[in-house]
């Protein structure tokens, strides 16, 4: 788990794209992970962000799953939809040491790419209904815009309906 922890994820998430041939290029900006700022910053629309979210799945007393939910910036996550998709009895947001630990960033600059075997990734088909997407890259001062196509070849998601507006 250390060696998960210690590798930059902005660097894994380019490693990733670039391996996958994704059409894809990295913004800079001023340190920001709030979706409706970061947004205006990036100057891309709310409906193209992609908003990454750890939740837990109780499964019983003592078992748990954690899934990343990812929904575009203008939805909120369902978590009815993701309790059901993980068979579980209640869906939550996870602790954010946990959340920390899974996806080895700081909230509001977790990517919608999971790189633990932990934890399962999840989009909301909305998102993919732009030909680009932006998010922040495991950094809260940098982001990435890519294709659509080249994002699903890489990070390989579950496509649910688990956002509403």
């Amino acid at each position: 788990m250390k060696d998960f922890m210690t590798t930059d994820m902005h660097e894994k998430l380019v490693q990733l794209f670039e391996s996958h041939g994704a059409t894809f290029r990295v913004v800079e900006h001023e340190p920001e992970g709030r979706t409706e700022l970061i947004s205006q910053v990036r100057g891309n629309a709310l409906s193209q962000a992609a908003k990454a979210m750890v939740l837990m799945v109780k499964q019983g007393k003592k078992d748990r799953r954690y899934f990343l939910a990812v929904v575009p910036g203008d939805c909120r996550v369902d978590l009815e939809a993701v309790k059901t998709l993980g068979r579980g009895t209640h869906a939550m947001f996870a602790p954010p040491p946990v959340a920390e630990e899974l996806t080895g960033c700081v909230m509001g600059a977790v990517p919608p790419v999971s790189f633990h075997p932990d934890l399962k990734l999840l989009v909301d088909p909305k998102l993919l209904e732009h030909e680009e997407i932006v998010f922040n890259s495991g950094r809260l001062d940098r982001s990435v815009f890519i294709q659509r196509e080249g994002y699903l070849k890489a990070a390989q998601p579950e496509v649910a309906t688990i956002g509403t507006r």
